[in-house]
C-alpha cells in the first residue's frame, strides 16, 4: 500500500509554490474509502492526489480506535479492492491486523509545521470526497458536564479498560461501540454503568455457526425486506431471549429497515448481554445533569461516578471544508439514497458515505474510479491522434 500513493503534504519542497494543476481527481480523505478508490484510479490509469489532515493513512483505525477492536462482520464483507484478507487472517481481524463555474474545483490546504504553517492550492477537474461518515466525534452538550472533575472522554480516545481498574465508569451510549467498551471495562474489574437512552436493535453476531450479516444478505436476495426482519428478529429471540428484560427496547421498526432508512446500525452481541444479565453491566436511563463526581439521571436518580467514556458517535465534517450545496446535504451525506450518493455535477465525487460499511466504500470506489478512468482514457486517445505532443503534468507517484 505505501507504493500505492505518497501522502503530499510531507514532502517539504512541493509546497514552494503556491497552487498547481492536477491532472487527474483529488480524493480528500486517505481511509478505506479513499484508498480503495485510489487503488481503483490507479487499475485505470488516471493519475490522482490524496490529501490527508493527519500524519497516517487510515488515522480513524490507526489512531481513533480501542485496542480490543475487531471486525463485526465477516472479513470478506470487510475487504477493499484489489487487497483482499489473507486467507489465514481469522474470519474476524482484529485491529492490530488492519471552483465549479471554470469547470475545476480549488481545494485549499494548509500544512503545519510548528508555529509556521503553509497554504497550498489544488485546482483539479475530479474531485472526491472520501473523509467518510465518522471524520468528527460528535460530543454531547450536558448540563454541568464541565463541572464534573472526573475524567471525560470520547470513545474515540479509548483504549483500554486498564486504566479504569476498580473504577465506575459512566458510558453514555449503547450502539456497538458503548456496549463493546463497557463489556471491555468489565472484563478489566471496573463497575460500567451504560446510559440508554432510546430503543436499540440487538443481535447475535452469529446464528448458529453463521455470520448474523451473511445470513441476512443471504435471504435478502429471496425474500422481502421487511420478512427477513422479522425472521431476523425471531433467530435473535431464539439465541439472545427476551432482550426487554436487561432494559433494553427494541424500535418499531426492523433492524435492516432501521439501518436503510436511519443509517441506525444494530448491536452485534460479542457477550454485553451477559454482563448486563449478570449485573456486572447496569443499564441506567438517560442523563438529566452532571455534577462534581455524580450524575442525576431523568427519573431522579443519582449515581457516584469516577469516570464518563461518551460513546456518543461521529459525524460527516464535509460542510465545514466543502463549498457545495447541491449534491451533499446538510448533514454531511449526499442527498441521493443508496446506490445513486456516488456521483455529482461538475466531477464531485462521493465515497464512503453510504452506510454500509466497508462493502458501501467498496461499491463507491470502483463506480468512481471506472466513471473516470472512461474519460480519461478517451482524452488520451484522443490527445495520441494530435499531431503536436501535449503534455499534461502529473503529480502522483505510483
Amino acid at each position: 500500500m505505501e507504493n500505492l500513493f505518497r501522502l503530499v503534504d510531507q514532502d517539504q519542497d512541493f509546497f514552494q509554490r503556491k497552487w498547481t494543476l492536477v491532472n487527474g481527481p483529488v480524493i480528500v480523505g486517505a481511509g478505506p474509502s479513499g484508498l480503495a478508490t485510489a487503488a481503483c484510479l490507479r487499475e485505470q490509469g488516471v493519475p490522482f492526489v490524496v490529501l490527508e489532515r493527519a500524519e497516517c493513512i487510515a488515522s480513524l483505525w490507526q489512531k481513533r480506535t480501542y485496542d480490543r477492536l475487531k471486525l463485526h462482520l465477516p472479513k470478506q464483507f470487510c475487504q477493499l479492492p484489489k487487497l483482499p484478507f489473507p486467507e489465514d487472517f481469522p474470519e474476524y481481524p482484529a485491529k492490530r491486523q488492519y471552483d465549479e463555474t471554470s469547470g475545476f474545483w480549488r481545494v485549499k490546504t494548509v500544512v503545519t509545521s510548528g508555529s509556521h504553517k503553509t497554504e497550498f492550492e489544488y485546482i483539479c477537474r475530479w474531485l472526491v470526497v472520501a473523509t467518510g461518515e465518522n471524520a468528527e466525534c460528535v460530543v454531547p452538550d450536558i448540563e454541568g458536564l464541565a463541572e464534573f472533575g472526573g475524567e471525560v472522554i470520547h470513545a474515540c480516545e479509548y483504549k483500554s479498560g486498564k486504566k479504569f481498574q476498580g473504577q465506575k465508569v459512566l458510558v453514555v451510549g449503547c450502539g456497538n461501540s458503548g456496549m463493546e467498551v463497557s463489556l471491555d471495562l468489565c472484563n478489566h474489574n471496573a463497575s460500567p454503568s451504560m446510559v440508554v437512552r432510546s430503543s436499540v436493535h440487538v443481535l447475535p453476531r452469529e446464528i448458529f455457526g453463521k455470520s448474523t450479516f451473511e445470513l441476512a444478505v443471504l435471504m435478502l436476495k429471496w425474500l422481502p425486506l421487511w420478512l427477513v426482519d422479522k425472521l431476523m428478529l425471531i433467530l435473535a429471540w431464539l439465541v439472545l431471549g427476551n432482550i426487554e428484560k436487561c432494559g433494553l427496547k427494541r424500535p418499531s421498526m426492523g433492524p435492516l429497515e432501521l439501518k436503510n432508512t436511519e443509517g441506525k446500525t444494530p448491536v452485534l452481541d460479542i457477550g454485553a448481554l451477559e454482563k448486563i444479565r449478570s449485573g456486572d453491566i447496569n443499564v441506567v436511563l438517560g442523563i438529566k445533569r452532571f455534577s462534581r463526581r455524580q450524575v442525576e439521571l431523568v427519573n431522579g436518580e443519582k449515581l457516584d461516578i469516577d469516570s464518563v467514556v461518551l460513546a456518543t458517535g461521529y459525524r460527516s465534517n464535509v460542510p465545514s471544508w466543502l463549498q457545495e450545496g447541491e449534491f451533499f446535504s446538510k448533514n454531511g451525506f449526499p442527498k441521493a439514497p443508496f446506490p445513486h450518493g456516488w456521483k455529482g455535477n461538475a466531477g464531485l465525487y462521493a465515497v464512503g458515505f453510504t452506510r454500509r460499511g466497508l462493502s458501501g466504500a467498496s461499491s463507491d470506489a470502483m463506480r468512481i474510479a471506472q466513471d473516470i478512468g472512461k474519460v480519461w482514457k478517451e482524452e488520451t486517445k484522443q490527445q495520441k491522434k494530435r499531431t503536436i505532443a501535449c503534455h499534461r503534468r502529473c503529480i502522483s507517484q505510483f
